[in-house]
């Protein structure tokens, strides 16, 4: 008797958990998928700046360099954050606004890291990619909508637990695989959600865990800032921020960083006063040369007007996991296999989806699918 109540309460949280989330999770499956190309699609449609070719070893300009150059397309405006590209260090990206606080109003310009030269002034937010990826990450809702589809994400990991628990009882009278083709419409869906399901279990569980760990992302940053970064720069309160007329050089500040932490290359670089450094600081956010390291950021700040190194704090454990999940969300750690494969399992979890919530407006039937069955069934359909 307890194990049948059990078993119903677990078929009552997968019926409704999955119901809840569904349509939410089938609007990210289906933007999510180009997104995994999102630089192969850009170099296709020619929206992706490119650093031309040179000989190999050809060098550097400076970072001031490459600052004058994007802010004479915008001299009214300050740099907040400059870039550069994971794959390419030719390339400086520097976004400028009409003042160091947080803004939607941004101008970002690509700038050759070794002649000076104004490659273009990409638009990340525009085109048909930056719709998708507005979609997939907050509905054009900003914060609001971000935990919203976290709240979506943790019904998804309720659903694929409870799936999994109901399993066991549906597969003890048929052979693991089996998909009845011969039987029924409903019945042969049944098969398929389950088999489906039980495949991209454990994409599913790590792609639904990484999204609700990715939508907490400007809270956990802001949670550093107040906390960790706070600390940091508490010897500083009270002062203006840095004019760039007062601030040492760029090239100077980034030396100073990259000999702080040898071996690492720019990932991007927080200005005086922005919402990832503080008012008297450059923050050089450094990536590691491994697999593992290139996605942990290591932060070393720089006085801006000595252009000394003032901190260079270990990232704590949520930042950590957040910059871990960032990529494994979308699957930019195997390179092309590995988007391969988070596609077709992507296009499996669709599949999975939407055979669930077919299976729900087909409820109503003259037998009940259990009955068709013959077995117990996952979220309970009738």
């Amino acid at each position: 008797m307890a194990s049948a109540r059990a078993l119903r309460t677990w078929s009552w949280l997968h019926k409704w958990s999955s119901l809840v989330c569904t349509l939410f999770m089938l609007l990210l499956c289906i933007t999510g998928l180009p997104l995994i190309f999102h630089h192969e699609i850009g170099h296709l449609l020619g929206t992706e700046v490119e650093a031309p070719a040179m000989p190999a070893g050809t060098p550097r300009i400076s970072l001031d360099r490459a600052l004058a150059a994007a802010q004479a397309r915008h001299p009214e405006r300050v740099v907040q954050f400059s870039s550069q590209p994971e794959d390419s260090q030719d390339l400086w990206f520097v976004t400028l606004t009409p003042t160091p606080a947080p803004t939607d109003d941004f101008h970002s310009v690509a700038v050759d890291a070794r002649t000076g030269t104004v490659l273009g002034e990409p638009r990340f937010d525009d085109g048909f990619m930056g719709v998708l990826f507005r979609l997939h990450v907050d509905l054009f809702a900003g914060l609001p909508g971000k935990l919203f589809l976290g709240a979506m994400g943790l019904l998804l990991l309720v659903a694929i637990v409870s799936g999994v628990v109901l399993y066991a009882p549906f597969m003890r009278k048929i052979e693991f695989g089996t998909v009845r083709r011969e039987r029924s419409a409903r019945l042969k869906w049944l098969d398929l959600h389950n088999l489906l399901g039980i495949v991209t279990l454990a994409w599913g569980f790590v792609v639904g865990a990484t999204g609700v760990v990715n939508t907490a992302a400007d809270l956990l940053l802001q949670y550093w800032q107040a906390d960790q970064l706070a600390v940091l720069v508490a010897p500083y309160k009270g002062r203006d921020i840095v004019p760039p007329a007062e601030r040492a050089p760029a090239q100077q500040a980034l030396d100073a960083a990259m000999k702080a932490a040898p071996g690492t290359r720019v990932s991007f670089i927080a200005y005086p006063g922005t919402v990832f450094s503080s008012p008297h600081h450059w923050t050089f956010y450094l990536r590691g040369a491994t697999p593992l390291t290139s996605r942990l950021l290591q932060p070393v700040l720089v006085d801006a007007r000595t252009a000394r190194v003032t901190a260079m704090p270990d990232p704590p454990w949520y930042l950590a996991l957040l910059l871990l999940s960032q990529p494994l969300h979308f699957g930019d750690y195997g390179g092309m296999p590995m988007k391969l494969l988070w596609a077709l399992l992507d296009l499996a979890t669709i599949v999975v989806l939407g055979s669930g919530l077919y299976l729900w407006l087909q409820r109503r039937q003259p037998q009940s699918l259990a009955q068709e069955a013959g077995a117990a069934l996952p979220g309970g359909a009738s």
